[in-house]
């Protein structure tokens, strides 16, 4: 039986709620930092679409992409969304 913090339930597992389309936001549109945006980095959002230009934030935002959405719900919420954490 787990207790899931955010909605204060058992039996609940916990979901993150923008796990899913930051991911899909990164591996479709990663070049552009739309999944920064997205996410509230407006900072790296704006590096990643300048990185653009030079070809290669494409590349970033198909890896991130990946990793955002290999990672479990928990793990994500944590790392991305509570500690802000902006790259890889």
């Amino acid at each position: 039986m787990e207790l899931n913090e955010k909605q204060g339930n058992y039996n609940q597992p916990y979901k993150s709620e923008k796990k899913v389309t930051a991911g899909i936001l990164a591996i479709l549109l990663g070049g552009f930092g739309v999944h920064k945006f997205y996410l509230g980095y407006t900072k790296a959002g704006i590096i990643q679409l300048l990185l653009s230009l030079l070809c290669i934030g494409g590349l970033i935002g198909l890896i991130e992409g990946i990793i955002y959405l290999t990672k479990s719900d928990e793990e994500f919420d944590r790392t991305y969304v509570q500690n802000q954490k902006e790259w890889f």
